[in-house]
């Protein structure tokens, strides 16, 4: 049988699921499937820096412990952000508030107004009281995210029993970084998907939290320290919109 540290060394090099299960092997890799250096190696790099930013502090005694800690959403940056990591893989996502987007007209009560939902993540929630001009913009540094992996961003938002006018024309949805670049249009309240032969087109899906998302793109996370730009717009129609209630952006690992 092989020393404890020379499981050790091996079991970092795999992931967090198979850590897990290799813990039913023997009483070596029970004890090594324990071990902080293990589970300081799917941590990600930056986790100090991350816990220096939460909005309350974990309690934890093992990195373990800290591991699945940040396996649930936590609240950073105020409250602007929230974070976790992905049980099997380590892997991070991000939910970027609305107060943490650009919304066109979002201080001006007449158009947009802010309100706290229970069954929210974050703290602040926006819904659209009434407007013909819909610009959602979002941003993330690439340096946030684990290299060499694809992402895929999705706005969360729900629509409100007071909805009208949103229906009427498809919203356009970007992704771009560097030279990628995703362009789609989004259907909202039943649009006519028959129609749009020629892009990409993709339709509102419900989550179990009771929220609904859309997929604005993806892209390829690669070596270069770049910026990911995200958009949700509808600016054609100039027949009013209202109800659109918008959580925030969310990248997460493309399984």
């Amino acid at each position: 049988m092989l020393p404890e540290d020379c499981v050790c060394t091996i079991l970092s090099f795999t992931s967090p699921l198979e850590t897990s299960k290799s813990s039913l092997v023997s009483t070596t890799f029970r004890s090594a499937s324990e071990s902080d250096v293990v589970w300081d190696r799917f941590l990600p790099p930056d986790y100090q820096d991350l816990l220096m930013r939460l909005v309350k502090p974990l309690k934890f005694s093992t990195k373990k412990e800290l591991f699945f800690h940040l396996c649930n959403w936590v609240l950073i940056d105020g409250g602007r952000k929230s974070f976790k990591m992905d049980k099997s893989s380590g892997k991070k996502s991000y939910l970027l508030s609305a107060r943490e987007l650009f919304i066109t007209w979002s201080d001006i009560p007449m158009y947009w107004i802010w309100k706290h939902i229970s069954q929210s993540r974050l703290e602040e929630v926006t819904e659209l009281r009434s407007s013909s001009w819909i610009e959602i913009h979002g941003k993330i540094k690439t340096p946030m995210l684990p290299k060499n992996t694809t992402y895929v961003a999705y706005l969360k938002m729900r629509i409100s029993n007071l909805a009208y006018g949103l229906n009427t024309t498809p919203f356009e949805v970007s992704v771009e970084v560097g030279k990628q670049a995703s362009h789609g249009t989004v259907c909202v309240c039943g649009h006519d998907k028959e129609k749009q032969e020629t892009v990409r087109m993709e339709m509102l899906r419900e989550r179990e939290d009771g929220w609904m998302e859309v997929e604005l793109g993806e892209f390829f996370n690669g070596e270069n320290d770049e910026e990911v730009k995200m958009s949700f717009t509808e600016t054609k129609d100039y027949r009013l919109k209202a109800g659109l209630v918008i959580q925030g952006i969310e990248l997460r690992p493309k399984l």
